[in-house]
């Protein structure tokens, strides 16, 4: 009876535990994105729960969501976020990987990131099948090729390739892995259409990890642009800010680098930003967006600010800055749109306690050529295309619709190659698919997996609805009339912050060539709306929406006052975490300054282990932020 009774308590304290990712957002940071036809796909990274008086911890994103770029709801103005697609327990959640997008095979793929409370699971190439809702295993990559996190990232679905330049090397990427974090300095492709890896070399020897990589649509097959993050050189275990300065530029088809030296109004040094590349419809001028990221001695705190680096002149340019001190944030995301905007989604912000404006889940948009009259605003359906904006037209000429007149560097370009790769515009041959995609009017083929009939789904869902309301309704008249005299000696099973909302495990996956999938929900999910009723935690009666006033801004938001929580706890990303509750409005993603106080901590580098070619001297790493919630045992601090 006992035990009945125990499994009876821990049943309802799971229920209490369980969160909605849509009603109960208060922010999220370190997570993936990826783009396939009109929805943005958002997955894994860290979540903080609203209010956070009651959820002062970090948890894994265990949700797979979507983002339908299609909507933007009166009242909120972003695109409308769904959390009912398939992600079971087997499905790795982590931070600082990377999903290349294949709009021609309706799939992405995930590669690399930091696993978080568990140890990391050996490399494994998996993929998201939008047509039929389901994960696949595409095998482990050559042996030569490791996981790696916080690398600069970017696939392109016009060439069936995917790309990663440098990134960590630890025991959060790597099975086995013993001692400090090593970065790379190679450039990792995969061919999505004949499923092979290469392992390339990069612009140079140096490791480096947390830059940005972008494709821009120069030279005959594209050109991949990569610039800023943090650097290893000379194998000397310390790491250097890489130069905003210094950018780098490989021609995907004569696989060859290229260095040149941007000028203007440089921004300062960072890293773990996030970026976007737009171009004019005669190619004149290709226009990069950067926003924010983590910065490095007295920027340490990070940036609240967009700059724009326009090619080929090479010129960087200062778009806008958060008003006062700003709220410097990181480890955010940037995908551009249909050409004309950039949705931001998510951060971590070291210097305030407040959410980040839960009615939005932490979305922005960023209108990149200002149609709308001004750079942050609603997100808007009908833009799909880009203009240049008269910031840009000031420094290169021509109009919104190009004609730029600075086509090179005031100083030259460093490499001749370079002038000749800008004149070019890319020739891509249209892929074909490599499986059967239905058409617009056709629906996708049924899965080859068996499936229960409506009627026997219904009644499973409705049997199964009474039996666990019954289950719940008798343990809640236990724990009142016994809990006295049995709640000391009933198992103590609190829901653990060191816990994933769906614990991972390890699963042996077949090769995809023979159409293994993963374990689907046993009934379709119900879509997860923003008025759904969810299940509330056992604290649910102290949940409080704070509304936004209006769509201004946020750097015209007043701080409401708030007391931040001291409260400990071991489920950490690897920087700083912004506590708190505060109800912000969505369209420029800053807030109001709310000082914190900051102390530093220090980890010393233990013995360096070599992995192959692609290891540097492990760093050392000084915290940015708040001790309130330090990292568990296998996580890695990074160095500045």
């Amino acid at each position: 009876m006992l035990k009945l009774f125990a499994i009876l308590v821990l049943l309802v304290e799971l229920s209490w535990a369980q969160k909605d990712p849509l009603n109960d957002f208060c922010r999220r940071f370190g997570h993936q994105t990826a783009v396939i036809d009109e929805k943005l796909y958002v997955d894994g990274g860290q979540v903080d729960w609203n209010p956070i008086v009651q959820n002062d911890q970090n948890y894994t994103n265990t949700w797979l969501l979507y983002n339908d770029l299609e909507t933007s709801p009166a009242g909120i103005g972003v695109p409308q976020l769904h959390a009912n697609l398939s992600k079971n327990s087997s499905i790795p959640d982590v931070s600082g990987g990377i999903l290349w997008a294949d709009d021609v095979n309706k799939r992405f793929y995930s590669y690399g990131g930091d696993y978080s409370g568990i140890s990391p699971n050996a490399p494994n190439l998996l993929s998201y099948d939008v047509l039929y809702n389901q994960w696949e295993s595409f095998g482990p990559p050559d042996t030569s090729i490791q996981s790696v996190s916080w690398g600069g990232g970017v696939g392109i679905s016009e060439l069936g390739q995917g790309y990663i330049l440098g990134g960590w090397l630890s025991n959060n990427s790597v099975p086995g892995w013993t001692g400090s974090p090593w970065a790379t300095s190679t450039l990792i492709k995969y061919d999505m259409d004949a499923g092979v890896w290469t392992n390339n070399t990069g612009p140079d020897s140096t490791p480096r990890a947390e830059g940005v990589m972008v494709y821009i649509p120069a030279s005959y097959s594209g050109l991949l642009v990569y610039f800023g993050g943090v650097e290893v050189p000379n194998n000397n275990g310390t790491t250097l800010p890489a130069s905003m300065s210094t950018i780098h530029v490989y021609d995907i088809q004569s696989s060859k680098w290229y260095t040149q030296t941007a000028v203007g109004d440089v921004p300062s040094a960072r890293r773990r930003f996030c970026a976007g590349a737009a171009w004019a419809p005669d190619q004149s001028s290709y226009n990069i967006y950067l926003y924010g990221g983590l910065g490095f001695g007295a920027n340490s705190s990070g940036f609240d600010d967009v700059y724009i680096l326009s090619l080929p002149s090479f010129t960087w340019i200062k778009w806008w800055e958060g008003s006062g001190v700003g709220n410097p944030h990181n480890s955010m995301t940037c995908n551009v749109v249909n050409s004309g905007q950039m949705l931001i989604i998510g951060g971590t912000f070291p210097l305030t306690d407040a959410c980040d404006s839960p009615t939005t889940w932490g979305t922005h948009n960023l209108d990149l050529g200002k149609q709308s009259g001004k750079m942050w605003n609603d997100y808007q359906v009908n833009i799909t295309s880009y203009v240049v904006p008269y910031e840009i037209i000031a420094v290169v000429g021509g109009s919104s619709l190009g004609g730029a007149t600075a086509t090179a560097p005031a100083g030259g370009f460093n490499n001749s190659d370079l002038a000749v790769y800008f004149t070019q515009h890319a020739s891509i041959a249209s892929r074909s698919p490599t499986r059967a995609i239905p058409s617009p009017t056709q629906p996708a083929a049924p899965s080859s997996a068996r499936k229960l009939s409506t009627g026997a789904i219904v009644g499973i869902a409705v049997g199964g609805g009474i039996v666990l309301i019954a289950l719940l309704l008798a343990a809640f008249c236990c724990i009142r009339r016994h809990r006295q005299n049995y709640l000391g000696k009933a198992i103590d099973h609190q829901y653990s912050p060191t816990q994933n909302l769906h614990p991972q495990t390890r699963q042996y996956f077949q090769p995809h060539h023979q159409s293994q999938t993963y374990q689907l929900p046993a009934a379709v999910p119900v879509e997860l709306s923003a008025h759904n009723y969810q299940p509330r935690s056992k604290d649910s009666i102290y949940h409080q929406v704070y509304e936004s006033p209006n769509c201004n801004e946020w750097h015209n938001q007043p701080l409401v006052p708030y007391t931040s929580p001291t409260t400990t706890s071991p489920h950490s990303p690897n920087y700083n975490e912004w506590p708190g509750q505060l109800q912000l409005s969505h369209i420029s993603p800053t807030i109001s300054s709310h000082p914190s106080i900051l102390s530093d901590r220090t980890r010393s580098p233990s013995t360096t282990t070599a992995y192959g070619s692609q290891t540097s001297p492990a760093p050392t790493y000084s915290s940015l932020g708040r001790t309130r919630k330090p990292v568990p045992p296998n996580q890695t601090y990074y160095s500045s």
